[in-house]
């Protein structure tokens, strides 16, 4: 099935994590390691998360947020809540693919 827009390209595991995160609101990294954490068992370095933070504010899915704190929050984007509904929606064609061809391949 075509994507609807294709600038989405390659979409990785992490850069899932980080919108699914900022979905529920502005976070800084540290916030956002550990929600991961909590929410999908994934334990991310912090060059990981930083190289995905710095991968999604140039597609301008997130953007970061003035703060009088050291630590530098983000927020996710209105286009970036597009591609967050778009990859989820295709997550969910994949998992219940995979959950048909498992329950066929037991019969």
């Amino acid at each position: 099935m075509a994507r609807k827009s294709q600038e989405l390209g390659r979409f990785t595991d992490v850069a899932l994590l980080v919108l699914i995160s900022l979905a529920e609101g502005q976070k800084h990294g540290y916030l956002m390691i550990s929600d991961i954490e909590q929410f999908s068992g994934t334990s991310l370095e912090p060059g990981t998360l930083y190289g995905a933070l710095m991968r999604l504010e140039e597609r301008g899915w997130i953007e970061p947020v003035e703060s009088a704190e050291r630590r530098k929050p983000y927020r996710i984007t209105g286009s970036g809540r597009d591609a967050l509904r778009e990859q989820l929606a295709t997550l969910r064609r994949v998992e219940q693919a995979g959950v048909r061809r498992v329950a066929w391949g037991q019969a």
